[in-house]
């Protein structure tokens, strides 16, 4: 019903489309029985099945990627460099106005568009959500480096952006991936959820899951063709999340 009122609505509004992004799966088999196009994704997702330490995770990696992981924590650690977890209260209006910069700086680099503002980050401290936030902090004497900004919510870390001004080498794999771990397993949270795009994250153990969304276009001329496009790329997706799975990190059988 919810569905077809969408449709309906959208017509007497006279506009171009409906989206609906991020459905269940159970909600996404349902809007393509009701005419909606389907388009299938994936996100890059670490489980915890129930780790007492950073240690226990990595017990379940090949000893090729248990190496190189910890190769890359030593090398951050040797650096000197201070990391600390911000949550909540912890961040002050002194790191958020770091870390904006430090955000517009990276969107700046990568030619991209920067959602959030300065003020964004200010209302988030103000509101009922300023205890779910979780700020990977890196310093190098004083001289901050870059955060990484999470969301705590119910059982799941959600990783939202990086922030860096200097480049070390695998400090943005310290902040963003092994931290967020670290924060996971000592909160007993089920997941980190670190987002789409990246098969870097695979080999830290972040592998891929599906991700739903559906659509329905006014235009049959454009419909149609979109509707085509939709089945080679479901199943280009459906095999390349398989592949990324088979060569994940952790051990075989």
């Amino acid at each position: 019903m919810l569905a077809a009122s969408m449709v309906d609505l959208a017509r007497r509004l006279g506009v171009s489309s409906v989206h609906v992004t991020f459905p269940g799966g159970d909600e996404y088999e349902g809007l393509g029985e009701a005419g909606y196009l389907q388009r299938l994704g994936s996100q890059y997702h670490w489980t915890n099945p129930g780790y007492q330490s950073f240690d226990d995770f990595l017990g379940q990696l090949s000893s090729r990627k248990r190496k190189q992981i910890r190769k890359e924590r030593d090398a951050v650690a040797r650096t000197g460099i201070r990391l600390s977890t911000l949550v909540g209260g912890d961040v002050k209006a002194r790191h958020w106005d770091v870390f904006h910069a430090f955000y517009q700086a990276v969107v700046d680099r990568k030619w991209g568009r920067a959602y959030v503002s300065r003020a964004f980050f200010e209302e988030l401290s103000a509101s009922a959500l300023a205890d779910s936030v979780v700020l990977v902090w890196a310093e190098d004497g004083g001289e901050p480096l870059g955060a990484a900004f999470n969301m705590l919510g119910g059982d799941t870390l959600y990783g939202r952006t990086w922030g860096g001004g200097r480049h070390v080498d695998f400090l943005h794999f310290e902040a963003c991936y092994y931290r967020a771990l670290d924060f996971a397993i000592a909160q007993g949270l089920a997941r980190v959820e670190a987002g789409a795009q990246g098969e870097h994250k695979v080999s830290r153990g972040y592998l891929p899951n599906a991700t739903y969304s559906a659509h329905w276009i006014a235009d049959s001329r454009l419909a149609e063709p979109v509707a085509r496009y939709l089945v080679h790329e479901r199943a280009m997706v459906t095999e390349d999340m398989a592949s990324q799975t088979e060569e994940g990190p952790f051990r075989k059988g």
